[in-house]
């Protein structure tokens, strides 16, 4: 019998060619994730998982799929799977750390501009039938002469600060490992600390891991510092924010606006997250632009993306250590025979 690799998303095909001489593959036929007890009862006797964002891999997933040898992210950020509880399973642990980088610079250009201009806005205004020539209305933020701020300058902050470069604006970055003097020189930026951030920025962009140390790093107290009417845009990880914070803030006109790619009800991991977003959010139509978590939503990179999470499979059947792990194996811990 050959050994099963479950997909728990729908995917190319062609993308997972790489496998064919090693396993019977099984996709997800659907748009809509599995759910916990689906994916578990299909992974049961499986070689390895193809995992994404929706997915959760923790202890009781691990004890119910004694077959498994790999869990293969198609992410970068693996906050949702219990690195130590695949470690002492035998279990490789694997993501995707580079391919993510330059969509998610992408889309977070494109949400500070819809922010910042109105653009949805005046997309509605448009549908609804008001729009008869130009009129002196929803006038924004122009991005010359701002000082945007970008918390962590790791990959993705680093390609977000490039992308910047061209609109004229100062930019400053708070992070605890500081670039080299050179790197800072090349990308125009300047060191701060996230309080002092606070005070100077028109725009704060989050491009930080999601850790216990960055959970709700952006609260109530946190909101209250930031200079007034700054706009806030968060294509990383939803719970980095106090929402519901983020939606008094705009209430209360001391936050500009909020744009985000990502929301805390997804980040599973978390058993006191938010099970949705606040309704407040949905409902200011003016002050916020939501996406629906389309930071590597590329065709191409995301085929991309799950031809290199089938590659550290294919790495793990030829017994080599998988390119992507994020886990270390020992004599003791396995992987599983």
């Amino acid at each position: 019998m050959r050994p099963k690799v479950v997909v728990s998303a729908q995917v190319d095909p062609v993308s997972l060619a790489t496998l064919a001489p090693y396993a019977e593959v099984v996709v997800n036929a659907t748009t809509q994730p599995w759910c916990r007890d689906e994916l578990i009862d299909r992974a049961r006797n499986a070689f390895g998982i193809i995992s994404f964002m929706a997915d959760a891999v923790d202890e009781g997933l691990l004890q119910r799929c004694p077959s498994l040898r790999i869990i293969a992210g198609a992410l970068k950020g693996y906050d949702n799977f219990d690195v130590e509880a695949c470690t002492r399973h035998g279990v490789w642990l694997t993501v995707v750390p580079d391919l993510l980088t330059e969509p998610t610079a992408d889309l977070t250009i494109g949400l500070l501009l819809a922010l910042s201009r109105n653009l949805m806005e005046g997309d509605r205004l448009i549908r609804r039938g008001e729009y008869a020539g130009w009129r002196p209305v929803l006038y924004g933020t122009g991005l010359r002469g701002s000082t945007v701020g970008i918390a962590g300058m790791g990959a993705v902050g680093q390609a977000i600060a490039v992308r910047l470069a061209g609109f004229g604006c100062r930019l400053v970055y708070a992070d605890d490992r500081p670039l080299s003097a050179d790197d800072e020189v090349a990308l125009g930026a300047v060191r701060f600390s996230m309080e002092g951030m606070a005070a100077e920025c028109d725009v704060l962009i989050l491009a930080l891991p999601l850790t216990d140390q960055t959970a709700t790093l952006i609260d109530r107290q946190f909101l209250s510092r930031l200079k007034p009417r700054c706009l806030l845009i968060n294509p990383a990880r939803g719970s980095l924010v106090d929402e519901e914070a983020v939606a008094d803030a705009i209430e209360a006109g001391r936050l500009g606006g909020y744009a985000a790619d990502v929301f805390a009800f997804e980040d599973i991991a978390r058993a006191d997250r938010l099970k949705e977003i606040p309704p407040r959010l949905l409902a200011d139509l003016r002050r916020t632009v939501l996406s629906p978590h389309l930071g590597s939503a590329v065709e191409t990179v995301r085929n991309e993306i799950v031809a290199e999470a089938a590659r550290n499979i294919v790495d793990c059947f030829e017994g080599r250590t998988p390119r992507g792990a994020v886990n270390a194996m020992s004599s003791t811990t396995g992987p599983r025979r």
